[in-house]
C-alpha cells in the first residue's frame, strides 16, 4: 500500500508534524529524506531494507560515497543532499554553542560534540574549553589516533587551556567501534587529565564519549 493511502496519522510527514521527529522511528526518518519508494516498496519499506542492509542509521550516515551509492534507491544525489543535511546539523550546533555562549543544557552539548565527532573511522580526542561562567571559549580536535585508540598528552592539553585562558574544560572522544563505554585507559587519562590541570585550578567538568546511541557522560556516571 502507497503511503499516500495510509490512516493520515501514520504517514510519517504527519506523524513528524503533528507529534514531532522524536516520535519517529529510524526508518519514518529516513522515508522522510527519501520521499519516494522503488517499484513495488513505499519510502518506508525502502527505508527499513536500507538500515537493514548498512546495520544502523549511523552506519548508513557514516558510509562513504561509494558504499552510499551502492545501495538500492540511493545515488550520488542522495549522497549530496544527505551530506549537505549533515553538515547543516554542524553547523547549526556551532551557532549555538559559539564562542561567549553559556554551556546551558548537556543535551545541546552531547548533540554539539556528536556532530563534532561522529563519522571518524579513527579515535579523535577534541576539548571544550570554557571560561569561569561556563562560556564556550573554543572547541579544538587535539590528538588523532588509529582506530584503536589516541594518544593524548596532558602537557599540551594544559598548554591550549592555558593559552585560550579556560577556567573550564570538557574532553570528548569518539569511539569507531560504536561502543560508548568507558575503557580502563580511557579513565586512567580522565584522572590523569584531571590531576594535572588542577594544578592550573582549570575544572574538568566532564569527559564525554561519543559511540552508537547516546554519548557517555563520565560526570553522570560518577567517575570525575
Amino acid at each position: 500500500m502507497a503511503i499516500k493511502d495510509w490512516d493520515e496519522e501514520d504517514r510519517p510527514r504527519e506523524k513528524l508534524l503533528q507529534r514531532g521527529a522524536g516520535a519517529l522511528t529510524d526508518a519514518e526518518l529516513l522515508a522522510i529524506f527519501l520521499r519516494t519508494g522503488t517499484p513495488g516498496k513505499s519510502a518506508v519499506d525502502l527505508a527499513r531494507d536500507l538500515l537493514a542492509d548498512f546495520g544502523s542509521l549511523k552506519a548508513l550516515l557514516d558510509a562513504d560515497q561509494a558504499r552510499f551509492c551502492q545501495a538500492n534507491g540511493l545515488g550520488s544525489a542522495k549522497y549530496a543532499q544527505l551530506q549537505a543535511v549533515l553538515e547543516m546539523a554542524k553547523r547549526h550546533f556551532q551557532e549555538i554553542l559559539q564562542r561567549g555562549n553559556a554551556l546551558t543544557s548537556p543535551d545541546i552539548t552531547r548533540a554539539y560534540l556528536s556532530a563534532q565527532l561522529r563519522g571518524y573511522s579513527y579515535e579523535v580526542f577534541a576539548c571544550l574549553f570554557l571560561d569561569n561562567q561556563h562560556r564556550v571559549i573554543q572547541f579544538e580536535e587535539l590528538f588523532r589516533g588509529t582506530i584503536d585508540g589516541a594518544s593524548v598528552y596532558p602537557r599540551e592539553i594544559a598548554k591550549r587551556a592555558l593559552h585560550h585562558n579556560a577556567a573550564a574544560i570538557i574532553f570528548a572522544h569518539n569511539h569507531p567501534s560504536g561502543i560508548a563505554e568507558p575503557s580502563q585507559a580511557d579513565q586512567h587519562i580522565t584522572d590523569k587529565l584531571k590531576q594535572a590541570l588542577a594544578l592550573f585550578d582549570i575544572r574538568v567538568l566532564d569527559h564525554f564519549i561519543i559511540g552508537d546511541g547516546l554519548p557517555y557522560s563520565f560526570a553522570e556516571h560518577g567517575l570525575l
